[in-house]
């Protein structure tokens, strides 16, 4: 799994015009669940998460968790994460799971951030989503459960 996650001050999801998420400060995170990806890459993956430290405290440093902060996340699935670009100019997307075995996973990493105690927002899954967004810093933290464990 891959999750490429921003700190911000605000983030939210548009489906058909209607706006169907959205969060304070917190982290949105993009998810891509890669061919072979388990219940054990979720897991990681919303450990580290729920655990970043990328919140400033009252000294300004780096050292609070979204936990910590009291902050939302907000989660929206991203295949086009997984894309191969090495050849050519079209991406390829054989790396990204089936949608059948892609959405399950996506459930189970927000399950897996709320029994940690976050409050979690979604898009909608397949869903053409306009994501909107202010990125606090800004922070960009790319995770990938394969390099990780």
């Amino acid at each position: 799994m891959r999750a490429v996650i921003q700190r911000v001050s605000r983030a939210g999801v548009v489906v058909n015009g209607i706006r169907i998420a959205a969060i304070d400060s917190g982290l949105l995170v993009l998810l891509g669940v890669e061919v072979g990806d388990d219940k054990k890459s979720a897991e990681y993956l919303a450990e580290k998460t729920a655990g970043l430290r990328i919140f400033e405290d009252d000294s300004e440093k780096m050292n609070l968790s979204v936990l910590d902060c009291a902050g939302e996340v907000l989660v929206v699935s991203q295949f086009t994460l997984l894309a191969d670009c090495r050849k050519g100019r079209r991406p390829g997307f054989s790396a990204a799971a089936a949608p059948e075995l892609a959405e399950p996973l996506c459930e189970y990493f927000v399950d897996q951030l709320k029994q940690q105690g976050v409050r979690v927002q979604t898009g909608q899954f397949r869903a053409d989503m306009a994501v909107d967004l202010v990125n606090d810093g800004p922070v960009t933290i790319l995770l990938d459960s394969r390099r990780n464990f």
